[in-house]
């Protein structure tokens, strides 16, 4: 987060990122029926739930690429619903997609130049991805879409990291990988959330997550269930996978 987002936060009694009351879906059908989440400065949030639960739209409606019907989206304390995607970016709000998002065609140093066209200089860019990710140095000449799945998840997470995000939304980050890749992922997210970033995890299978989350909700049928410490909700998450009532 910039110096001046966190001034402009410190002024505010608010999250740094709220969905109230959202009701939102695809064209007339609503999937969420009244969402209402709070991202605090420098918390960790996982959105945990099965398939079908809502989890994406919610992250749709917190990137800006899905409108809510109903309910407001709020950032550090300002209504920004309706906003397009460009300007959420713009304003601190970046999310990395189920699938990565990043371009396969080009070379890992061309995906990470693509970043600069947001104002950050090219030096800054591959600097913070090559600390961050020192197996991106390796690849550097690669083509994107010849890493594997956890290598092209770090190349994600270096591009949406070079814009100093105010918050970092991750769809379904261990989609597709080994066990150990998610493993050294997740460090990545614990190192990112000691640094003080905001970030909101949307994750099907829980385990990995809640090692490095400080709140957790379970999300079904277009509602939050609950929502509480990690430890505490573990129960009541095997529950709603069960679809026990």
């Amino acid at each position: 987060m910039t110096e001046a987002q966190q001034t402009q936060l410190q002024q505010t009694q608010h999250g740094l990122l709220e969905l109230i009351s959202i009701r939102a879906g695809y064209g007339t059908i609503d999937v969420l029926h009244g969402v209402s989440l709070d991202i605090q400065p420098g918390q960790v949030m996982a959105l945990l739930g099965p398939n079908g639960a809502g989890k994406s739209t919610t992250l749709g409606v917190a990137s800006g690429q899905i409108v809510p019907s109903a309910g407001n989206l709020m950032l550090m304390g300002k209504e920004v619903t309706g906003t397009p995607p460009a300007e959420l970016a713009k304003a601190g709000v970046c999310l990395i997609p189920e699938g990565r998002g990043i371009f396969p065609n080009l070379t890992v140093m061309e995906n990470l130049r693509m970043i600069t066209f947001a104002g950050v200089s090219f030096a800054d860019v591959t600097e913070r991805a090559f600390a961050q990710f020192p197996r991106l140095a390796e690849r550097r000449k690669q083509l994107a879409g010849t890493l594997s799945g956890g290598e092209q998840q770090m190349l994600a997470m270096s591009r949406a990291l070079a814009c100093d995000p105010a918050v970092l939304m991750l769809d379904e980050l261990s989609m597709g990988l080994a066990p150990i890749i998610v493993e050294e992922l997740y460090e990545q997210v614990g190192q990112l959330a000691q640094s003080g970033l905001s970030i909101l995890i949307v994750e099907q299978f829980a385990q990995s997550v809640l090692g490095v989350a400080d709140e957790a909700a379970i999300m079904a049928g277009g509602l939050i269930q609950r929502i509480g410490a990690p430890d505490d909700i573990a129960e009541e998450l095997t529950e709603v996978y069960l679809g026990i009532t």
